[in-house]
């Protein structure tokens, strides 16, 4: 018998426990590592212009993955954050020459609210998959969203200067999208851990059947879920609409997968009741981060892609494998 062998069976069965009961330190462990390395291809890249990019990047993307972790603690999925995000910034761009900045921002969160309350009615209330609700309304708001484009084409648009503030600014080399995002993450976390509201999250994707029979009206609970999500991704789109500053049909789309990486990256069970925000972030953090490290790299943008998606892969496998193990 090999004597290392069970030396090696028991640190295995340490490291399950510390990624299953301590999820954050390994991911902060990997997101050091990947800044380490990033620094040995490209010596001095990291430094406070280089955070200061990477923050900005990744809070649109962290929020957008707000959504898919919130609507993943339930067993579901939330594919029509991009459309919903997308809608936003094209309808607060469109309607700045005709309602002022204060007003565009309002009416462009309407949109995807309204997206949201059809996800949650069709979701809580007819029982339809989140996979194919979601879907479905993305790909109504898409059709929608090309109509009122062509109804404002003569318009032209802009970007609100606060939305561009907020977006690209910095205050003292710290990003001014955090004034956004700093509260709106504190408010989730809090929310899930000391709410009754972030318990019932919990309760419906451990067992929904469950939580129903203990009295929770679970109908209520995802609807209000879908609309917070659809509110959410209307804030993501305004911020990201002040990152890049060039509305257009497809804006936010290409992050909607990231977005999904990112949550389970993070340690959000795809199959419900399990999961934090805190670990969404980070996992946010590391995509873009690795993002970077591609471009850095000058990989073309096909390889880049396959590369991306395999680091994905693999990476959120070995995660979930080891968490979800018993």
């Amino acid at each position: 018998m090999n004597p290392s062998a069970p030396r090696a069976s028991r640190f295995a069965g340490s490291f399950r426990v510390v990624m299953r009961d301590y999820p954050l330190v390994p991911l902060i462990v990997l997101l050091i590592g990947l800044v380490v390395a990033l620094e040995i291809m490209v010596p001095g890249i990291v430094n406070q212009r280089w955070l200061a990019n990477t923050i900005k990047f990744a809070v649109p993307l962290a929020m957008l993955a707000a959504c898919q972790s919130l609507t993943m603690l339930t067993g579901g999925i939330d594919l029509s954050v991009g459309v919903a995000a997308t809608v936003s910034a094209f309808v607060a761009a469109s309607q700045l020459s005709v309602l002022g900045p204060t007003g565009a921002i309002l009416v462009a969160l309407i949109p995807p609210v309204l997206i949201g309350l059809a996800n949650g009615i069709g979701v809580g209330l007819f029982r339809v998959h989140p996979l194919i609700m979601t879907l479905g309304t993305g790909l109504i708001g898409t059709g929608c969203l090309q109509v009122y484009q062509r109804t404002v084409i003569a318009s032209g648009s802009s970007v609100p200067d606060i939305l561009s503030w907020l977006g690209t600014g910095l205050s003292y080399g710290v990003p001014n999208s955090l004034l956004v995002f700093l509260p709106l993450a504190i408010l989730i976390i809090v929310g899930l851990r000391r709410t009754g509201f972030g318990r019932l999250l919990y309760a419906i994707g451990e067992n929904e059947n469950a939580a129903r029979l203990a009295g929770v009206r679970t109908w209520q609970v995802l609807m209000a879920l879908y609309i917070l999500s659809g509110l959410i991704a209307g804030l993501t789109g305004l911020i990201y609409l002040g990152l890049i500053k060039a509305p257009s049909l497809s804006l936010v789309e290409p992050r909607v997968l990231p977005s999904v990486a990112a949550a389970v990256i993070g340690g959000t069970s795809i199959f419900g009741g399990r999961g934090s925000y805190s670990g969404t972030i980070i996992g946010a953090l590391i995509l873009t981060v690795l993002a970077t490290m591609l471009t850095v790299m000058q990989i073309p943008e096909g390889t880049r892609r396959i590369f991306f998606g395999m680091i994905i892969l693999v990476v959120t496998a070995i995660y979930v494998r080891i968490t979800e193990e018993s």
